[in-house]
């Protein structure tokens, strides 16, 4: 059969595409690309409606109740870049940054001869064990939805977590930093350590979940590891784990900068974490329903 496809912007044909009912989206992006080469797959995104929201790229024409002479349309999502590409540059960054501060303090403070003290050496181990493992997560553990993103993200990303690492470093690092008691250092430490194994064997948990090279959802559910436990009570405890990092660096660090990258990481991964509880509840006939988003019994 013979189908239209439109631009979603401007309503323009771009042409028509003959295929089967049973032709996917995923694959009708190969032949809208035939139309349009600039429009590569990654930079599109097909629907039903100029306005409409786009079905999963898995549905089929048929299911879809496209038929002969039908229309689809198709948005240009603009330059993308991979998301492994991105989670690199936004990761790699904070290490950078903040090691400036802290292996070159005549870089940036007029009276750097002070010794660093024991919590700024602490917190400096924190934080680039914590972004290392991110990098290292990135290339070995992650499994990606998509396989791009739209590459201002990049500049947002980065700028994002670039600048609160200078803004965080600048403040533990300087010479005028006063240390908190050790038992707030090694209270913060602890909490920081078992939240970062907790965040890893989340991670680990959902890599297992999802087969290599497919999109299969499922429910997850705790495994043999007692930090996975937390699915019992929320559905993101990746993000639960992240959140309480940041508090452990608080804590060890006692500074209001270290405070407010973990408020406003809170804020952002509770946003994520909200749209992604209502997607599983959504899917999943079955789910859970006394789990919360993101803090057990409260979110």
């Amino acid at each position: 059969m013979e189908i239209e496809i439109l631009d979603a912007k401007s309503s323009k044909s771009l042409g028509k595409c003959r295929v089967s009912p049973d032709t996917t989206l995923k694959a009708l992006k190969t032949e809208v690309q035939k139309l349009k080469p600039s429009l590569t797959v990654h930079r599109q995104s097909l629907r039903l409606e100029p306005r409409g929201k786009a079905p999963k790229e898995s549905e089929t024409l048929k299911a879809l109740n496209v038929t002969a002479g039908g229309k689809v349309y198709v948005r240009d999502l603009g330059p993308q870049i991979s998301w492994k590409g991105v989670f690199l540059a936004e990761y790699a960054g904070p290490i950078f940054v903040y090691m400036i501060f802290y292996l070159r303090p005549s870089f940036i403070y007029a009276n750097a001869d002070n010794p660093m003290s024991l919590t700024a050496k602490t917190a400096a181990a924190c934080w680039v064990a914590h972004y290392a493992k991110r990098l290292l997560e990135t290339l070995f553990v992650h499994r990606f939805s998509h396989a791009t993103m739209p590459l201002r993200n990049l500049f947002k990303n980065c700028s994002y977590y670039w600048a609160f690492a200078g803004y965080v470093a600048y403040h533990v690092n300087h010479p005028l930093f006063t240390e908190p008691s050790p038992v707030l250092l090694y209270a913060g430490l602890a909490v920081f350590t078992v939240s970062e194994l907790g965040n890893f064997s989340i991670h680990m948990l959902l890599r297992n979940l999802r087969p290599a090279g497919s999109n299969v959802r499922k429910i997850p559910v705790p495994d043999a590891n007692p930090l996975t436990n937390l699915f019992n009570f929320v559905s993101c405890p990746n993000y639960t784990y992240e959140f309480f990092s940041w508090v452990g660096y608080t804590l060890m660090t006692s500074c209001i900068p270290a405070g407010l990258f973990a408020a406003a990481g809170m804020y952002q991964m509770t946003v994520w974490a909200l749209g992604k509880h209502r997607n599983y509840k959504q899917e999943f006939k079955d789910y859970p329903k006394n789990r919360k988003a993101i803090l057990p019994f409260v979110l």
